[in-house]
Parts: C-alpha cells; structure tokens; sequence
C-alpha cells in the first residue's frame, strides 16, 4: 500500500509539473486572440448545436485568426481571405495534417481513406492515385453516359410526380447516389431487384449516419482521458454504422473479384472500384494497398460523391422558390440560350452564366463544408506576428468568409447577379469562394461533383416550373440547416413541378 501511495504521488506530481510547465510555455507565447478558456472544457461552452455559427459569432468579435480550446487541445480559425490563403496555400506544408479523431478511427478504417489519413507517404500516394487515376479528366469524361442516362431518369421520375407534393431530398439523393453507384461500383447496387446485403432506404440512412457522425464534436476528441465513457454515445454509433458498412463494401469486393478472376489477363476495367482493385495489385507501390484501404477509398468515393450534390441542389432549390425574381432570370436565359426544344446538355454550361452564378452563390451562402474538414499543425510556427504550435487544430471558416461585409454587399442576400462578369471560380484558386476546399487537402473530385450540379441543376431549371405546397407562401419556407461533416437543410424541401417543356421531350428521354 505505501509503494502504491507513492506511485500515486509521483503521477500526481507529474501532471501538476507538465500543466505547469505548458501554462508558462503559453504565457512566453503570442497566442492569436480568443476567448478565456474554463478549466478541462476550454471554451466548448461557447459552442452551441450549430458549430459554424457559434465560432462565426465568435469571429465577428475576436478578428480574423482567433484561437479556442477545445478541452485539452488549441484550435486556431481562420476567418477571412487573407487567413485562408496563409493555412491553404502559403503555408499549406505546414498545415496539411489531420488531427485523429474518433470519427476517422471508426468509420474510415483506422484513418485509411483520403479524407482522414494522416500526412505522409500512404496519404501522397493517396493523393496521386485519386488525381491521376480515379478522376483523371479521361475517366470523368469517360462517365459522362451514365451521368446523361441516370439525370434522365431522374428527370421522367419529376414528370411522373408532376403536380403533386414531392420531398426534393429523396430524389436527389436517388439521382447522387445512382449516378456514383455506377461509376464506383459498376451498377446500380441498391435498386429493388438487385440481390445484396442492404436496402436503398437503409443506405441513404447510412450515408446521412456518415456525415453526421464525421463532422459531430465529441467530448473524447477534445477530452481524451474521457473518451472511454462515450458520453455522447456517437462512439457507439461509428462502430454500428462501420460494420454496415463493412458488410456492405465486402460483398461489392467479393463480386468486383471474382468477376475479374474469369478472364484476367483480357480484364478492362469499368468502374472505379476495378482500378482500386487493379492498383492494390501493383507491387511497385510505395506503400501496398491493402483490402481495407480499398474498403475505405471506395466509401469515401460513394459518400463525397451523393450527399455533397444532393446538398447543394436542394438549398439551391431552396433559394430559387425563396426568390422568385432569380428562378425568372435563370428561366429567360435558358429560354434564350437553350430554347424549348431540348434538354442541357454538360458542354452546354459554359453558355449559362447566369445557372453557373446560382451554383456559385448558392455554395457561398450554404456552403456543404462550412469549416472545411479540421486541419493540424505539424511545426511550430508564426502565423500573422502570433504563435502557432505544433499539434495546434485549424478550421478555416468558409461560412465567415461567405458573409464577410467587406467582400459581398448585403452577404446574407441570396443574389447570383454578384458573379456576373467576375471571374471567381470555385477550383481553389479564389479565396473568396472555397466550397471544394484549397491546397493539397482540396477534394479531388470535385470536377465530378461540379458536373453533376450544374447540370442537374440547369435541367430542374429548364425542364420544370416550381411552386410550394398550396397554403405556402416563400416566407414559410425553412432555411435552417442541420450540422456535421457537411450542412444540410433541417426541413427537407417540399415543392411540386409542373413540365415546363414539350411533353414529348419527357417521352423520348424516358426511352432512352
């Protein structure tokens, strides 16, 4: 008993020597400004159920870099353009890291997809594989068919609904997830006369379960010494969804394998979980790419590539019925430039600057990732005249820098016209407009991502009138938004369409 007395004070006597130590460490350091942090919880107290919002309130009073804490951890945010620009690209070697938190330990494969990894040689070769391989412009290009075959789809499904109140969200989602379903797995897994492991509706409710769960704020990730007690339950939750996950990815493994078993030496690749597949074959790969990887790549293909479209296309919805004004314009330059006769078309968009300025305005004002995903500091280093330690969480608050009064006039209006003649884009160049992100953690797929929208968007457009429910007025209509890893509307959309074109438009897509 006395030995275990003295074990106990010794620990006790470490940690109030290393607290000590780290607070005088503070003390000679410039720290950007922030709020006063409460013992153990830091300044969590100031974060309410909607993240964003609470740190861009945040933001308004302590300036452009601010640092919190987060239970034991510093977390630094950026806020303007300038600050973007130093974390995203003038110092982006230095802030390319990821901290390890829960969500990418149990729902990535222990941080094995492109989203979690941490910085080094499995994430470069990542990297690579993703933008020379899987969305190479040839390969995207090459998918084009199915995105024209399963837009059409949706499109003749809106006309069979026509005039009757329809959750926009559900088809969209149907449209997202049909659309990157064939692209990474080769078919269409989840409809109703296909034979797997899993229901449509389950996996929409999976995918939702993903991005909630990947963008939620544990206590175990800012408290790590309370992170057994799961207070919050969200660690039980990653493990159920994981292993639904996993039984899912393993059958659409075990089926890609043994069809590329029949005939191997004349196998042609067709979707993108054939070339994940034929690159774990690769033995010159720095670092091999194992089953689990292969698990993990493909569910971050499937995730980024459905909930982030089907997002922005119903705020972008959304606003259109909000603003009557806008749905006219958008409708008088598809009459001008594409005429009544026929659908858009992809190489179409570069002629619609008015349905490109919707696309942007709508991903400025409800960005899909408004704090993009959580950066880490890997150096210490000085950022502005203030000290920035290693370990330090950065977030850049595309949200903030979206409603930043010194960049857009009146920035809580919903107004296009303000991309009219600018040449903003929305590839990571600009830093007034981010919503794919910046830098070397920017998503690689977002020219796929960007495709889709716009077209879908320009056809909902052209193809369709849109009104609310009888009763509904545009002031009833609710804009909030819901949080995780990306920001979708709390009241799914409710609208009802009317054909808008020729009927025997929707009969010749519709055999096609």
């Amino acid at each position: 008993m006395e030995f275990l007395r003295w074990i106990v004070c010794l620990l006790a006597g470490a940690v109030l020597l290393i607290s000590t130590l780290l607070r005088h460490r503070r003390k000679n350091l410039s720290l950007p400004p922030g709020p006063k942090p409460w013992p153990i919880i830091g300044n969590l107290n100031l974060i309410g159920p909607l993240p964003h919002r609470s740190i861009h309130q945040l933001t308004l009073k302590y300036g452009p870099i601010m640092q919190l804490r987060f239970g034991s951890f510093p977390v630094v945010v950026g806020s303007s353009v300038e600050m973007a620009k130093v974390f995203l690209k003038t110092m982006d070697a230095n802030f390319v890291g990821r901290p390890k938190l829960a969500a990418g330990k149990y729902t990535t494969y222990n941080y094995s997809n492109i989203t979690w990894s941490p910085y080094g040689t499995y994430w470069r070769q990542a990297r690579k594989m993703f933008l020379m391989e899987i969305f190479s412009a040839r390969r995207v290009d090459s998918f084009e068919f199915i995105r024209v075959e399963e837009l059409n789809s949706f499109l003749v499904d809106l006309f069979n609904s026509a005039g009757t109140p329809i959750m926009l969200k559900d088809h969209l989602t149907s449209l997202s997830f049909n659309v990157i379903s064939r692209i990474v797995l080769g078919k269409r897994y989840l409809d109703k006369d296909e034979k797997t492991v899993i229901s449509s509706e389950e996996f929409k409710e999976m995918l939702e379960e993903l991005f909630f769960l990947n963008g939620v704020f544990t206590i175990g990730d800012s408290i790590p010494w309370l992170a057994f007690l799961d207070l919050e339950g969200y660690v039980k939750r990653m493990k159920i969804l994981a292993k639904k996950f996993d039984k899912f990815l393993e059958y659409v493994l075990d089926e890609h394998s043994a069809r590329r078993s029949v005939d191997q030496e004349n196998f042609v690749s067709k979707d993108m979980v054939d070339v994940l597949l034929q690159l774990a074959d690769d033995q010159t790969l720095e670092v091999k790419l194992e089953r689990h990887s292969v698990k993990a790549f493909t569910l971050d293909l499937l995730g980024g590539g459905t909930d982030t479209s089907t997002v922005t296309l119903e705020w972008a919805m959304s606003e259109m019925l909000k603003n009557p004004d806008t749905l006219k314009k958008a409708h008088e330059e598809l009459n001008r430039v594409i005429g009544p006769n026929r659908w858009v078309k992809e190489n179409d968009m570069s002629n619609l600057p008015y349905i490109d300025a919707i696309t942007k305005e709508t991903m400025r004002l409800h960005p899909v990732v408004p704090m993009l995903v959580p950066r880490e500091c890997l150096e210490d280093c000085k950022i502005a005249g203030y000290d920035i330690p290693r370990g330090t969480r950065v977030l850049v608050s595309v949200w903030s820098i979206g409603r930043d009064p010194t960049l857009w006039d009146e920035p809580e209006q919903f107004n296009p016209d303000r991309f009219i003649g600018k040449t903003i884009d929305v590839k990571g160049h600009d830093f007034e407009l981010l919503p794919f992100g910046a830098g070397r953690r920017m998503c690689p797929g977002y020219s796929l991502g960007l495709k889709v929208i716009q077209t879908s968007l320009a056809n909902l457009l052209h193809g369709y009138k849109w009104s609310l429910p009888k009763g509904m007025s545009s002031k009833d209509l609710n804009m909030e938004e819901i949080f995780g890893l990306t920001t979708p509307k709390k009241i799914p959309l409710v609208a009802v369409v009317e054909p808008r074109l020729p009927h025997h438009l929707y009969h010749v897509i519709s055999n096609k």
